[in-house]
């Protein structure tokens, strides 16, 4: 297959399904070459299924809650040999339940993923874009970072973490031609209530966001230079913006309503 090395290439984390496949599908769709990355097998299937005549897609599969596996996924960017002029970072899990009883490795997982191998793999793929001096950075945020989070704490503090650490960098690199860019997605119909131990909350059956919808609006915000983007249907915004003039008591009681376990059979 004839690829053309002048396509700009994008670096998706957490693509294999959600709001990363079709953030990696809006990419390939605009002309992007890409890097794929999830911890699962089926990550390359999603690249077969996302490449075409003269485009590259490769999926690495590599754990990003370990360090090697990070270190693993950025030798592929450097192997590619090409400038990373997107870097994506979605990748992440939650935990759900009362912390007195959720597994400690599940949250330190948690961390690791949601926290930790984003500033590693921000580290080592920013360097490289402010010392060309271009570059646009995306991670993947959530309204819930606006509010304390009860009954999946460490989830929503480490989407807070990433909503500062989004902003912080933003200001940091505005003069080194780099953008960065926060998605701040409410509930979307994915794996991850499931997967998170959610399902019968008032969160895990509610109304969900189409996954397709949010990653277009994601990539038009990121495109645009916009420093965040509130995703989703409108209520989020609405949420997003109460959050802002509510106390973080209030915030949490209101979020407990939403996230105890047991809440979606009432």
């Amino acid at each position: 297959m004839s690829v053309d090395a002048g396509r700009p290439l994008a670096l998706v984390t957490g693509a294999s399904s959600g709001i990363g496949y079709e953030l990696a599908r809006q990419f390939a769709g605009h002309g992007f070459d890409l890097i794929i990355n999830a911890e699962d097998p089926g990550i390359a299937d999603t690249a077969s299924e996302l490449r075409r005549p003269g485009a590259s897609v490769q999926g690495v599969q590599a754990d990003l809650a370990t360090h090697n596996g990070v270190e693993r996924l950025y030798a592929a960017v450097v192997d590619d040999g090409r400038p990373l002029q997107v870097l994506a970072i979605n990748a992440g899990v939650g935990v759900g339940g009362p912390f007195t009883e959720t597994e400690l490795a599940d949250d330190l997982r948690l961390v690791d993923l949601n926290v930790r191998s984003a500033v590693h793999l921000a580290k080592l793929c920013v360097r490289d874009m402010a010392a060309r001096r271009q570059g646009r950075v995306l991670f993947t945020s959530s309204i819930a970072a606006t509010q304390p989070g009860p009954f999946e704490a460490t989830y929503a503090a480490s989407k807070a973490f990433l909503l500062s650490f989004s902003e912080a960098l933003r200001e940091e690199l505005k003069d080194h031609g780099v953008t960065v860019t926060a998605l701040m997605p409410g509930p979307t119909e994915t794996e991850f209530f499931e997967r998170a131990g959610l399902e019968d909350t008032r969160l895990g059956s509610s109304k969900k966001d189409d996954p397709a919808r949010v990653a277009e609006q994601a990539y038009e915000a990121l495109m645009s230079g916009k420093d965040h983007v509130v995703a989703g249907s409108p209520t989020n915004k609405v949420m997003a913006g109460a959050a802002k003039l509510m106390p973080e008591t209030a915030k949490a009681k209101a979020h407990r309503h939403l996230s105890e376990p047991g809440s979606g059979n009432d």
